[in-house]
């Protein structure tokens, strides 16, 4: 048994989860690989991608966010002569090598990109088996509705079907499984016995805030810190404060120590942020798909700073509108949502039950007993089953 996942590094949300499932399925002892799929076709163009999306995500968000909204608001007049339909003939004709003969038994895919080129070679090649697409945010990105021709998609929530249902895809097509993380994130330990291990010498009466900007340390982490700190509660609190790999950030965020009203640690990337989800009361955090689905299967409540236009902006909407986090804005600032949340058990009570109806941490072993069970039941072509129908 073989399954190829195909990927694109655009953002660390899609290879994350794409390592994950590989995580899971060779754990089963399925043999599994995870292809770039625009890296596979041309270095060059992966590269300017990858390189171009960080840039212009962090230096030009207005930008960003012009095209997303024109993507999702498009009206695709010209078909099958399209951009992006004749871009996608492009890779399909190149990536047409990969799957001749019988290398793998079914395709798990985590972007759309991907998914449209598979799309195509179902119409075209009659590429005969099961493609699963894993949606890695709370919304359908933009072209999304043209991967419909593959088998199945896994959602995030349910609550995301009457969304997929408008983006073309049937209901039996969509699987509210979760986002597939990483399997140490399904393992909660108390937050006394975390605090220990991290080395923290307070119990579990004191808050900790849990500050962090994703991989690459995004926004303002020193103001933000900054801000945070002005926050005067009865229960005193620490920040744990994660730069990730923004050495700039980390910095900034060092020089800090000495000038705060409140403890504080400050690290550049780790590799235990499980540990920290656990000692945490709440999270600050850039709303990416992986990092708050981990917060969730954690049971934390979310404090949502700088999030990216597009994707991360309906993730903030999806998760603010479900009770699972709040949002700070130039109106309600971060210390203003902090000191409403710190204040109140009862409120942080009622998120933690809010997050734990959306959290889905085994989704990663879900999406990978889905993907067997499907392996071996006989591939049927979707035009096969509509034509008997018919």
């Amino acid at each position: 048994m073989k399954v190829l996942i195909m990927s694109v590094t655009a953002g660390e949300g899609h290879n994350s989860t794409a390592k994950a499932m590989k995580n899971e399925f060779e754990g089963r002892g399925v043999e599994c690989e995870i292809l770039d799929t625009i890296n596979y076709v041309s270095p060059a163009i992966a590269t300017f991608i990858a390189e171009g999306y960080l840039l212009i995500t962090e230096k030009a968000k207005n930008v960003y966010k012009i095209g997303y909204d024109l993507a999702e608001k498009r009206k695709n007049f010209l078909k099958d002569y399209s951009p992006m339909e004749i871009l996608n003939m492009i890779f399909t004709d190149e990536l047409r090598a990969v799957f001749q003969g019988d290398s793998y038994d079914a395709v798990v895919f985590t972007h759309p990109f991907a998914g449209m080129v598979l799309d195509m070679m179902k119409r075209k090649h009659n590429l005969s088996l099961y493609t699963v697409g894993i949606l890695t945010d709370f919304t359908f990105h933009p072209y999304w509705e043209n991967c419909t021709r593959n088998d199945y998609v896994v959602i995030p929530d349910r609550l995301l079907r009457f969304q997929g249902l408008r983006k073309g895809f049937r209901e039996e097509q969509l699987l509210p499984l979760g986002i597939p993380i990483n399997p140490k994130f399904t393992v909660k330990s108390g937050k006394t016995e975390a605090r220990r291990e991290l080395g923290l010498d307070f119990d579990e009466e004191k808050k900790l805030i849990l500050v962090m900007g994703g991989s690459m340390g995004y926004g303002n982490i020193a103001e933000t810190v900054k801000r945070i700190d002005t926050v005067e509660i009865e229960k005193d609190f620490h920040m744990y404060v994660v730069c990730g790999n923004n050495t700039e950030a980390l910095e900034e965020v060092r020089a800090l120590d000495g000038t705060l009203n409140h403890s504080m640690t400050v690290v550049g990337f780790v590799t235990y942020i499980s540990t920290l989800m656990d000692a945490a009361d709440c999270i600050v955090t850039k709303p990416g798909g992986l990092t708050t689905s981990e917060s969730m299967a954690k049971g934390l409540p979310m404090v949502i700073v700088n999030p990216i236009p597009g994707q991360e902006q309906r993730n903030t909407e999806f998760l603010v509108n479900n009770g699972a986090a709040v949002c700070a804005s130039k109106s309600t600032p971060i210390e203003e949502c902090l000191y409403a949340l710190l204040t109140s058990e009862g409120r942080l009570d009622a998120m933690r039950q809010c997050v734990g109806e959306l959290a889905k941490p085994d989704s990663a072993r879900d999406v990978c007993n889905f993907v067997i069970d499907l392996i071996h039941t006989p591939y049927i072509d979707v035009s096969e089953e509509e034509a008997a129908i018919l």
